[in-house]
């Protein structure tokens, strides 16, 4: 399942079993509206499973065990990477360790998936195995709304495995996102005669003071502590050099806890900057995500948390848990490679940790009817 140019342990020789499984994906590039060739290769290799129904979304891939068991476990991953940093573009294995582009998000965890669908030919319960495209860009590019929208039937299932890098431990449910965008007004006027116009920049101190000074909130939720937080991401203002400006911009991300829903967690930002905020000043919601809760009762999910033999811990970042949640599927996120290295330079993923993935899910998937 390699590509062109992959590869590249000593002698350029990709190694054995998950670590050279991992390595032959790294080197199939799939930047995010470009993941034909992932996808291809994807198929191709769950073809090769007869206890699965393979099928093909444009570039989702997706395949079903249908032994007529009483639950069905699912198991997602993106295909997509984020934009290559210099050097790391192609695959390099030094010793045990996987350098390269996706190695950690998520093409290791991808992996552990394609290597299970291709053991786990009769488990106790029906699985479904969910490549998508779409999640490193705009949701609305997202693989699982087209299939969502287009074969909802594919998604069906009890409960969700994301396999997101988690280092290896269960990071619970999500929290929400959104951005907003807050207009401040003034009043034009010249430079030398400031006092004839009102600064809309200078009225950003305020603003920008009670963001600074935001107390992060940290509900703790089936035993997961969510840190929520505030932070400008933009910021936009000015008309020339000799013009006191009369409007200025923020742009805001908010992420928020499983305890709220999207509404309360604007509401509380309103809140936070109501006392800086006057009429004719604009306040807008660009885009929102909601939270997903940790569903740790689930006994799949409980039953993973306890293979991994750690406690759980709060996913603070968003992902497509919430996907699942929002239709009634209690999802979590498991997968080898520490989430600090996604999106890096020096991304990277351990044989060990893609082993004990491997073997975690395994052991879970094995003994869950």
């Amino acid at each position: 399942m390699g590509g062109a140019g992959e590869a590249v342990g000593p002698g350029g020789v990709i190694p054995d079993g998950l670590l050279g499984l991992a390595t032959a994906l790294v080197g199939i590039p799939s930047v995010s509206h470009h993941e034909g060739p992932m996808a291809d290769a994807v198929e191709a290799a769950l073809a090769l499973c007869p206890w699965l129904t393979v099928e093909r979304v444009a570039d989702n891939v997706v395949a079903r065990t249908d032994l007529g068991r009483t639950r069905r476990v699912l198991l997602a991953g993106h295909l997509d990477t984020v934009p290559p940093a210099e050097g790391n573009d192609e695959p390099r294995v030094e010793g045990d360790t996987l350098h390269g582009l996706g190695s950690a998000d998520m093409k290791g965890g991808l992996a552990v998936f394609l290597h299970l669908a291709g053991s786990l030919d009769c488990p106790p319960v029906d699985l479904t195995w969910c490549f998508y495209t779409g999640e490193e860009v705009a949701r609305e590019h997202n693989g699982l709304l087209r299939l969502w929208d287009e074969r909802p039937d594919l998604l069906a299932a009890d409960v969700a495995v994301l396999g997101e890098p988690t280092g290896g431990v269960v990071e619970a449910g999500c929290q929400g996102t959104m951005r907003l965008r807050v207009t401040l007004t003034g009043l034009r006027a010249h430079t030398a005669r400031p006092h004839a116009g009102r600064n809309a920049i200078h009225r950003l101190a305020g603003v920008l003071t009670a963001i600074d000074g935001f107390e992060v909130r940290r509900p703790v939720i089936d035993g997961c502590e969510y840190g929520e937080q505030l932070q400008v991401v933009s910021v936009e203002g000015g008309v020339a050099g000799n013009v006191v400006p009369d409007r200025a911009t923020l742009v805001l991300n908010h992420r928020f806890a499983p305890d709220r829903t999207m509404s309360q967690a604007e509401s509380s930002v309103r809140e936070l900057l109501a006392p800086h905020l006057e009429p004719g000043d604009h306040w807008e919601l660009l885009e929102a995500a909601p939270a997903a809760p940790p569903s740790l009762d689930d006994p799949v999910l409980a039953a993973l948390v306890a293979a991994t033999g750690a406690p759980p811990r709060a996913k603070v970042g968003w992902t497509d848990v919430a996907f699942f949640a929002e239709r009634g599927v209690p999802a979590a996120n498991f997968g080898p490679g520490d989430p600090l290295l996604a999106h890096t330079p020096g991304e990277h993923v351990h044989a060990t940790e893609l082993a004990r993935a491997a073997a975690v899910l395994d052991t879970v998937l094995r003994s869950e009817g």
